[in-house]
């Protein structure tokens, strides 16, 4: 049995199994797609999936190369789209931490298999590691299950 998905630009509801005339669109897509297709957010958000909460500076220090401006942009990207949240504390000095939010840590799941699929493309060679990526401590997942 053979199934075909169509996308198109339209949302309708898919059950569990595509019936004939069901689909699957790009729609929910919109926003999100902008933010995580960024060079720095899929590893902003794996670094905070790794720590649980981290702030600016130590998510500067996991991703090094980042510049301050770029960090500060993709975090309010990726804050408009509720993947991660922002705590500040009234105190002195001033502290803001960063988390993954329930949709965020749902993302760092999803994308897990799409790096395995990756991984056994490449034959598992970690030699095809971007050279961009091999010292940044980031581009590791930790506690997923293998």
């Amino acid at each position: 049995m053979k199934f075909i998905v169509r996308y198109s630009l339209c949302v309708r509801k898919v059950a569990a199994m595509p019936k004939e005339g069901d689909h699957i669109c790009f729609c929910p897509l919109k926003g999100v797609i902008d933010i995580i297709s960024k060079k720095w957010a899929l590893l902003i958000v794996n670094s905070l999936g790794n720590h649980g909460t981290l702030r600016f500076n130590g998510l500067m220090e996991e991703l090094e190369g980042i510049s301050p401006k770029t960090l500060s942009d993709t975090l309010k990207g990726l804050q408009a789209e509720r993947l991660i949240r922002r705590e500040s504390f009234a105190e002195i000095p001033p502290r803001v931490e960063y988390s993954l939010t329930d949709d965020g840590v749902e993302l760092r799941k999803a994308i897990i298999p799409l790096l395995k699929w990756a991984a056994a493309r490449n034959g598992g060679n970690r030699e095809r590691c971007a050279p961009t990526y091999r010292g940044i401590a980031a581009h590791r997942v930790k506690n997923s299950t293998q």
